[in-house]
């Protein structure tokens, strides 16, 4: 795996968080610097598992007088519903706040509520991030209210014990070969799922809903134009997706599972199905399904470096400072130092997570740290290499609530077979307009 567009080497990492540091205490807030003799507590509220535990124990160990407070949220849609509730209240954010990139558009149309992190030398640290996390967490007028912490590049979680009694290849480069290797698609995906179901009368997939988030993830334009106009009503390319994934879903590849459930993880140990779309944050995800059902390496999951349709990034956040926070600077010199490189690489080994810093995502390759979990994936070199021709998609103010409150309970009709796949799209197009358009 080589960097030929990134030239930057890992000894400058040190020195890049340096500069970070240096940068982030020199804004225009004027609050006293923090000190033993002047301490302060800074409230941060991030969502399911950021991996900044150790983290917050170091920065407190690094700056003295400065104390953290966690407050973490179970999920992405509960830290949507947290932020916007004390966003409409005036009051009771924390000084950090974590913003998924689901609802980053959300944010953008308040994005005078968060501080400018240019007035705390965001400019000066930039280019530790991939250009295109740089400018997403950037608002219309220039203004820097994120600082990026992972990405979502996506891989194919595959089970070896399955696919060995289905007749398919176990190896992972053999795997990524069968799926098309750079030229897989999403109609091979289903075909090899009929082979699979056929084969073993098993699910392919566990549930619609994250293979259709993946397959809108990858268009050009996804549920929003470029320009912030809806862009599914009427909208051919979309509803042939749909469609060939409804066409999978009847012939019996669904596993209709739970999302973020899985039966307390036991699908993920008992055979209920046999691949999983993976971006990079997935695999924490599923370390704690299968630690919650007891299942372990050798429940049989690796990771191959293929996706049908190409690179395609799901998810992502930011750290974000609201301007109640009463000490926006030592929020933003904290937030600068949680996304820094070399914090990064730290996060990332914490969340099976993979980082949004250049460097960050140099020093996990050179590393090659087996991800025993996953049969010794070489976790950095697969996620980098997704990662490879990634382009952010824009998203619109409501995509986080299309996403998760109207196609998820329109693709339930397909999961349980209750209806066609006009039935299950014009339940969706019917929530767009209850849900979005006319409210």
């Amino acid at each position: 795996m080589t960097f030929s567009r990134r030239t930057r080497t890992i000894t400058a990492l040190t020195g890049s968080l340096a500069l970070a540091l240096a940068a982030t205490g020199c804004g225009t807030g004027s609050e006293e610097p923090a000190s033993a003799e002047n301490p302060v507590e800074l409230t941060v509220t991030t969502f399911g598992n950021f991996g900044y535990d150790d983290l917050y124990a170091e920065y407190e160990a690094q700056n003295p007088g400065v104390t953290i407070e966690a407050n973490n949220i179970d999920g992405s849609a509960n830290a949507r519903t947290d932020t916007f509730t004390k966003l409409a209240a005036g009051s009771g954010l924390s000084d950090v706040v974590a913003v998924e990139e689901g609802w980053l558009g959300s944010i953008m149309e308040v994005s005078d509520q968060f501080v400018d992190l240019n007035e705390y030398g965001a400019q000066d640290i930039k280019d530790n991030w991939v250009d295109w996390k740089f400018e997403q967490g950037t608002d219309p007028n220039g203004r820097v209210i994120g600082y990026g912490t992972d990405i979502g590049p996506q891989a194919l979680c595959f089970n070896q014990d399955l696919f060995e009694a289905a007749g398919f290849p176990t190896d992972r480069e053999e795997v990524a070969e069968l799926f098309g290797g750079d030229d897989a698609t999403w109609e091979t995906y289903f075909d090899l799922g009929r082979q699979y179901n056929e084969a073993t009368g098993k699910a392919w997939y566990d549930q619609s809903a994250f293979v259709w988030n993946s397959m809108v993830n990858q268009m050009e334009e996804g549920y929003y134009t470029t320009d912030g106009e809806l862009n599914i009503e009427g909208n051919d390319a979309m509803r042939a997706k749909f469609d060939l994934l409804a066409a999978g879903t009847a012939d019996g590849l669904s596993a209709n599972q739970k999302q973020f459930d899985w039966g307390k993880g036991k699908a993920f140990v008992d055979g209920s199905f046999a691949v999983h779309v993976c971006p990079a944050w997935m695999l924490g995800t599923i370390k704690e399904q299968l630690e919650s059902a007891g299942g372990g390496p050798e429940s049989g999951w690796d990771v191959a470096d293929v996706f049908p349709g190409g690179a395609s990034n799901w998810g992502g956040a930011f750290l974000s400072v609201p301007e109640s926070s009463e000490n926006p600077a030592e929020a933003a010199k904290l937030a600068a130092w949680l996304t820094a490189p070399e914090q990064q690489v730290k996060q990332s080994a914490a969340a099976n997570n993979f980082p949004s810093t250049i460097e960050a995502q140099q020093a996990i390759v050179e590393a090659a740290v087996p991800n025993e979990l996953f049969n010794d994936a070489p976790y950095g070199e697969i996620f980098a290499s997704r990662a490879e021709g990634v382009v952010a998609q824009f998203k619109g103010p409501q995509d986080s609530v299309i996403q998760e409150n109207v196609f998820a309970p329109a693709l339930k009709i397909l999961d349980t077979g209750s209806g066609t796949a006009d039935e299950a799209w014009n339940e969706a197009v019917k929530l767009l307009n209850d849900l979005v358009v006319n409210n």
